[in-house]
């Protein structure tokens, strides 16, 4: 593996995981009164043209990480709309 393709799946691994707290505690407490509705839209947004741009390279670190975390970005903005 080069150092390149190294670095991108270190840097894929970390910032999905990063994500996963917050996910995790929305979905087990349903408290969404700290989530910002639009932050939450901008990011899906731009997580979703990560991953566009990754599918068009063909960098599977960019579209397995980006794949994750708009799920559960979409997650928490479903969450965010009906637990208001």
């Amino acid at each position: 593996m080069s150092a390149p393709e190294l670095i991108g799946y270190l840097a894929a691994i970390l910032t999905t995981c990063s994500f996963v707290p917050q996910a995790w505690l929305t979905f087990r407490t349903r408290n969404v009164s700290g989530i910002s509705l639009g932050m939450y839209s901008v990011f899906a947004s731009g997580v979703a043209l990560w991953l566009a741009y990754g599918l068009l390279l063909g960098a599977w670190p960019i579209v397995v990480a980006n794949s994750i975390t708009l799920a559960l970005a979409i997650a928490i903005l479903a969450m965010k709309l009906r637990y208001r």
